[in-house]
């Protein structure tokens, strides 16, 4: 629900961060509660440290940060964690225990919920397990599995937080493209399904177009595109032609 003065589930707003070099530059963009917005551009553009912005990870050295409609630019740690409970993050490594199983990994974010229910804690597990079309690994352990099934686990593993909203990692990464395309379809799924806000960083432009409402593209840390999908091949910024182009022979 929009919040009188935060009307955007997520929203930059002049947003500044500078390592041994500026990373983001004056940067504005926003999610609508319910939408995807990806974030894409070359390497080390601060796709990256704006999910670490978002998560509360980082702060920005001028400008706000909205988030669960809250201006949590200047929130302490007790008041991140309660965002955390909302806004749940999917690795690129996935971030799984490797010495519990599949479906332990799961069940070990359910007993971090406060409405955790102890008599239907393997129905919760095996639901989110085939809602990732997993269930048949649920004994398996994540040594076993390809890194695609890996993410898919690590995005049922968020799910059982409840979240209002996921931020992915470059959820495609290092994965064929048949379960490129799986995992595609799956966080389309999950959007249209239970609703979620969404924020995935990628370099796959086929990923962003299937799940994606809205694209920021960063260069030198700044927005040189934010807007809808079908806006971005009219644009005539040099480096999103060129990134463009390369996707297209690649």
């Amino acid at each position: 629900m929009a919040v009188e003065g935060f009307p955007y589930y997520i929203e930059f707003r002049h947003v500044y961060k500078t390592f041994d070099r500026p990373i983001l530059v004056d940067t504005n963009f926003y999610v609508p509660a319910g939408e995807t917005v990806a974030i894409i551009g070359r390497s080390g553009v601060g796709k990256s440290v704006s999910l670490g912005h978002i998560m509360g990870f980082l702060k920005p050295d001028q400008g706000r940060v909205i988030v669960g409609n809250r201006d949590i630019t200047f929130f302490d740690e007790a008041e991140l964690r309660k965002i955390r409970k909302k806004v749940t993050m999917v690795f690129q490594s996935g971030a799984l225990f490797d010495s519990l199983s599949v479906g332990e990994n799961i069940l070990f974010s359910l007993e971090l919920r406060d409405d955790y229910d102890e008599k239907n804690k393997e129905d919760v597990v095996d639901g989110l397990l085939d809602l990732v079309d997993l269930l048949p690994y649920r004994d398996a352990y994540p040594a076993d599995l390809s890194t695609g099934h890996r993410r898919a686990v690590a995005i049922a593993r968020a799910l059982a937080a409840q979240p209002e909203c996921v931020l992915y990692d470059e959820p495609t990464t290092m994965v064929d493209p048949i379960m490129a395309n799986h995992l595609g379809n799956l966080m389309l799924r999950l959007k249209m399904q239970l609703h979620l806000t969404s924020v995935v960083v990628t370099h796959d432009l086929e990923l962003m177009r299937k799940v994606a409402d809205r694209v920021v593209f960063l260069s030198e840390g700044k927005v040189a595109y934010f807007g809808p999908v079908e806006g971005l091949e009219a644009c005539d910024h040099e480096q999103i032609q060129e990134f463009l182009t390369l996707d297209r022979i690649s």
